[in-house]
């Protein structure tokens, strides 16, 4: 339950803070988004993982460091905390009269899908690198560099594609009416697709983390082998 918990409150202030930027037309959202995240992830890290997001569960199942029965929790976690979140920031934050939700289509949804997917390919990879690797035990930069990368992508591709690029985010967007519950499917689809691609890669690029040693043979064992010989 304290997973669980955790993951709900992380969740939860990533999209609040997502959509009172947003419908309050924050000049410094993306920094805002960033540094949120940095702080949830650093505050929760160490119960849950601190995921906040189905697209970084998942990639992080395909790692092997998460088990497979804590998944249903973390995800409904997740969910939960966003449209919990987005409920109570639709409530204190009126939406600008000029705002309409995002809807997109053609070229533009094509364009969307693809950078929703690659930002979320290099968000996952970051976690998994930073997070789950062994090479980085214990470090104290991992929610920097998530928060970064969050940062980065809001910048560069949120024109494009709202800067999404996590499902539960994608469900408090909705929610709140920032963009149009007809493009939840493009976010599930390229936020999943490339969390999973990003775990692939993690796992070609780093095959010591998943080599699987031979059982070491006891002192007492090798000492008894040696005296019946």
């Amino acid at each position: 339950m304290r997973k669980y918990t955790a993951e709900f409150l992380g969740t939860f202030f990533l999209v609040f803070t997502i959509v009172t930027a947003v419908r309050g037309q924050a000049a410094l959202a993306p920094l805002a988004i960033g540094v949120v995240l940095a702080a949830m992830v650093f505050a929760g890290g160490h119960v849950s993982g601190a995921h906040y997001n189905p697209a970084v569960t998942l990639a992080v199942l395909i790692r092997g460091k998460i088990d497979v029965r804590d998944v249903p929790g973390y995800l409904a976690a997740q969910a939960v905390g966003a449209v919990s979140a987005a409920g109570i920031a639709a409530a204190v934050v009126p939406a600008p009269h000029h705002q309409v939700a995002l809807s997109l289509g053609g070229r533009h949804l094509v364009s969307a899908l693809v950078v929703e997917a690659l930002v979320t390919f290099a968000l996952a990879y970051v976690v998994l690198n930073v997070a789950t690797s062994s090479d980085h035990p214990n470090n104290s930069f991992y929610g920097l560099a998530i928060g970064f990368t969050v940062m980065a992508g809001a910048v560069a591709v949120g024109g494009i594609s709202g800067g999404v690029f996590n499902p539960a985010v994608a469900l408090g967007v909705s929610t709140a009416g920032l963009v149009s519950w007809s493009m939840i499917w493009v976010y599930l689809v390229a936020n999943l697709g490339g969390a999973a691609l990003a775990a692939g890669a993690f796992r070609f690029l780093n095959p010591a983390e998943f080599a699987v040693t031979a059982p070491a043979v006891e002192a007492s064992t090798v000492s008894t082998l040696a005296e019946a010989a």
